[in-house]
């Protein structure tokens, strides 16, 4: 081959790994809140708590957001909410009503989104549910349930929009728990389907990254939302012991920590300092974590416990 076409061909293939690149660089700074403006956001379980915090930071920064829950009213109220946080009369607010634990419902109710909404730039799933027990005390049926739920409802979201968003990449964030770092007594199906789901999320990040999708766990702790009432309903006194001396975070917390967290390359985003803590004593000292945990399930006959949230 002439040299001259020797060097075309050169520096056509250095042209393309520059534009891959530059792809991947836009990509990442892509992670700062304001850069959220006129992107479309797929904001499962935004209706409430966690979820519905982060929908209103992207709304304020401009975003185009549709919240997917189960629960209509809820949807509508949060809505409401969202409406007034708008930026300009063109943006995009709108809800859907959808179990996401339904895989083929999911399927067909995004592919439907996407055609009506917009291919998203980013999918953050927020739904999940805790019921706290004793393991002898929790059935198959709610075992299964938990699990569709907080791990087989973010696959089934996945599933459905990575490939829609294979050619322009974006971000995938799945929320887990501080409860899937660390097990909690009380919560073998929550733990079980926490620490499933980061695992679930390392697999895919490895798989989708040469798209340019960058894929991100929340890992918040004990979070003031209307789900942390419905876990108190039915959270055995020694898993009320356990957490008693961790401190609460509020939805705001956590979701200010969340895009704080974004431009950053940690797959895991763990909001609060003594969260951080948590993991750094359970990382390189475990079985101190584990006395400690030990020692406050088995004083739990001693404590006053916290008052039981009603509906």
């Amino acid at each position: 081959m002439p040299f001259c076409l020797r060097l075309k061909a050169v520096t056509l293939h250095a042209g393309k790994r520059i534009w891959k690149l530059a792809l991947a660089v836009t990509i990442r700074r892509h992670m700062k809140l304001s850069d959220f403006k006129n992107k479309h956001v797929y904001l499962v379980g935004g209706s409430s708590g966690i979820g519905l915090a982060i929908a209103e930071k992207l709304v304020g920064a401009g975003a185009h957001v549709i919240i997917i829950s189960r629960t209509l009213s809820t949807l509508q109220t949060a809505l409401e909410t969202l409406q007034i946080r708008r930026m300009d009369s063109g943006q995009k607010i709108q809800i859907s009503n959808l179990d996401v634990s339904d895989h083929q419902l999911t399927h067909s109710t995004l592919n439907e989104l996407v055609n009506s909404f917009g291919v998203p730039d980013a999918l953050i799933n927020c739904a999940g549910r805790a019921f706290p027990q004793h393991h002898d005390e929790i059935s198959y049926e709610q075992f299964d349930q938990t699990l569709k739920v907080n791990l087989y409802g973010c696959r089934n979201t996945v599933a459905a929009l990575i490939p829609h968003m294979k050619k322009n990449g974006g971000l995938i964030v799945n929320t887990a728990s501080l409860a899937g770092i660390i097990g909690v007594f009380g919560m073998t199906d929550y733990s079980a389907s926490k620490f499933a789901l980061i695992g679930y999320s390392e697999a895919l990040r490895s798989e989708v990254k040469k798209y340019n999708i960058k894929v991100m766990v929340l890992c918040p702790p004990d979070t003031d939302t209307p789900g942390f009432e419905n876990e108190n309903k039915t959270k055995p006194a020694e898993t009320h012991a356990v957490s008693e001396s961790a401190s609460l975070l509020t939805s705001d917390q956590v979701a200010s920590a969340f895009f704080k967290a974004l431009p950053k390359k940690n797959m895991i985003i763990v909001p609060g300092a003594a969260g951080k803590f948590s993991v750094y004593m359970k990382r390189f000292f475990p079985r101190v974590v584990e006395f400690v945990m030990d020692r406050d399930a088995v004083s739990y006959t001693h404590l006053t416990l916290p008052t039981i949230y009603s509906v």
